[in-house]
């Protein structure tokens, strides 16, 4: 059984994706409490709340395989408005896993705007004993109605010819759509359409075709930047339901959150696409029966 750890796993979308492609789970870890409480229901109980910082390689169970999903907000592209682009140390702890636990291969994923950190890329792409691919954009497009593009680090002991996601079937706007959505209309909708704030909603129509822009983790606190075309709703639009924010980043309906609507929010605009982990699932695999 090829095993992996997983690191900064948050509620678990990039595993769920690992685990369709067959890999074992062996460990995850994660810091964000109602992260983990979502994680130990759908997943298992192999998770732990801590902060990787501080725990120690030497203490944790070998694996095949690392994967790293450290937190992106601030290699984002985004932060330059809030001048929060400066990056972080978290890298530095994956570098450190990788180097005392030395795996068989580790995978990084962030936003493309990592690139932007030339010590942060030196340190993720350099290593002497790995073999490196690099995949940027990663585009959830390809199979899913969402916009979200990605960097994916793949680095493996042996040489390895690692196959860019390509051939996929997409699933439209329109196929994760509720009959009948659970969701609040904030005032901040008819303000923001009305031209009260100085941009104007994203708003996506599954008759034209349309695609959902990223899911992102506040959008919770502001659901009037991203709206659904439905002629059902005052002024013809609404926001994405819980459930069609976990479908946009390919969770199946099975996978459930008993936290609240805030949390399930950011959980998932945290998350990796599902079809994303179960990609570099299946190549993993490919790799270790070649």
């Amino acid at each position: 059984m090829i095993s992996v750890n997983s690191y900064f796993c948050g509620a678990g979308l990039m595993d769920m994706g690992l685990l369709r492609a067959g890999l074992h789970i062996n460990q995850a870890f994660e810091l964000d409490a109602d992260a983990c409480k979502t994680y130990r229901s759908n997943i298992g109980d192999h998770i732990k709340q801590c902060d990787l910082t501080q725990e120690l390689v030497s203490d944790q169970v070998d694996s095949d395989f690392m994967v790293f999903t450290y937190p992106c907000t601030k290699y984002s592209t985004i932060a330059d408005i809030h001048k929060t682009r400066t990056g972080d140390e978290l890298f530095l702890h994956a570098l450190r896993h990788v180097a005392v636990g030395k795996p068989e291969g580790y995978v990084i994923e962030n936003v493309p705007g990592m690139r932007a950190f030339p010590v942060v890329m030196e340190a993720m792409t350099k290593l002497p004993d790995y073999y490196i691919t690099t995949f940027c954009p990663v585009k959830s497009e390809s199979w899913l109605p969402q916009r979200r593009n990605r960097l994916i680090i793949i680095g493996t002991k042996k040489p390895f010819a690692v196959r860019p996601p390509e051939g996929m079937k997409q699933i439209s706007l329109a196929d994760i759509l509720e009959d009948e959505p659970d969701v609040t209309l904030p005032k901040a909708i008819r303000n923001r359409m009305t031209g009260q704030y100085r941009d104007l909603p994203i708003i996506s129509d599954p008759a034209r075709g349309d695609i959902a822009p990223t899911c992102v983790a506040h959008y919770a606190k502001d659901k009037s930047t991203r709206l659904v075309a439905d002629k059902r709703f005052p002024m013809g639009v609404r926001p994405y339901s819980v459930r069609e924010f976990a479908r946009l980043q390919g969770l199946p309906d099975t996978f459930t959150f008993p936290v609240s609507s805030t949390a399930a929010y950011k959980q998932i605009g945290n998350g990796v696409s599902e079809p994303v982990g179960f990609w570099v699932g299946s190549e993993l695999k490919r790799y270790c029966i070649q």
